[in-house]
């Protein structure tokens, strides 16, 4: 890979580590299923006139936005509202990856590999870790809707699967009208009422910013870069800088929120990104040995 587009994966994934700082900066003022609303419309105006549908049925692209805009992202803005911090959201978020394994082997018949077994073993004792200390109070209950947030993600991936060869960005911006009408309805439902209005009679500037952050350059910019990089180099050599995601996002929420996470914490993350390099990196060494 040249250069250029080391350093240009490098950016998408500490566009979208940072985007957990200001999903936290957001919630502070904006109610969270009001502030997902605000980031998907932004990415469907004026985007969905510019960039085509993509050759797919609508029901991938409804499903899609439902399980990732609704569900995933639903319950991940509300789980940092109730006190989940940006570095921690990063990383239990990853196990994205193994919950797309599991729905892969019961929805789709994919058999997983005995490292990616071993993988998800050694990532949930992470989560067994960080859970046994949120057990008391009110800790577990955030940090569970995380864990659901990481499920949705993981049946989004699979609707994707099945749509076949899709441009990632057209998808996403598409996908993108499905979200703003049933969060809009479930804010006015769920929220409070008096902090959805001040969004708009008493607007906070770091608040918008945040939904702009999270609208364009996470989404419109972040995909469209990612989505060129898997176009010019194999999936294999792109795909694991994707591992670095909770690193900015540890690195972020330390830096401009001034977050700390417990020892337990520290434990559980530090075992789950052990799982998640074991799920990408595990194939290579079982071949290595097994040729050696």
């Amino acid at each position: 890979m040249p250069v250029k587009d080391f350093f240009l994966a490098l950016l998408v994934v500490a566009i979208w580590g940072f985007n957990f700082v200001a999903i936290k900066v957001g919630v502070n003022d904006i109610p969270p299923l009001m502030l997902n609303a605000m980031r998907f419309s932004l990415v469907v105006i004026p985007w969905v006139f510019f960039i085509k549908k993509p050759n797919i049925g609508w029901s991938y692209i409804i499903g899609f936005g439902m399980f990732l805009g609704v569900i995933q992202f639903g319950l991940l803005f509300t789980a940092m509202k109730w006190g989940m911090s940006a570095s921690l959201s990063s990383i239990v978020l990853q196990l994205q990856a193994f919950f797309t394994i599991l729905f892969a082997f019961l929805l789709l018949g994919e058999k997983p590999k005995s490292w990616q077994i071993m993988g998800a073993f050694v990532a949930f004792s992470g989560i067994g870790i960080i859970a046994a200390e949120r057990y008391t109070g009110g800790a577990l209950v955030p940090f569970l809707m995380c864990v659901a947030a990481a499920s949705s993600w993981g049946v989004a991936n699979i609707i994707t699967k099945k749509a076949g060869q899709v441009d990632m960005l057209n998808f996403v911006v598409w996908g993108s009208l499905i979200p703003p009408i049933p969060l809009l309805i479930l804010s006015l439902m769920l929220e409070d009422h008096a902090a959805i209005w001040a969004v708009f009679t008493n607007p906070q500037p770091l608040s918008i910013a945040a939904a702009f952050y999270l609208a364009y350059p996470t989404t419109i910019l972040g995909f469209g870069i990612w989505n060129q990089l898997l176009k010019k180099h194999p999936a294999s050599l792109v795909a694991p800088f994707s591992l670095m995601v909770p690193v900015f996002g540890v690195l972020s929420g330390t830096i401009f929120l001034g977050e700390s996470m417990s020892s337990a914490a520290i434990l559980g993350g530090t075992i789950i990104l052990l799982g998640l390099m074991l799920n990408v990196f595990g194939g290579r060494l079982f071949i290595k040995r097994a040729s050696a």
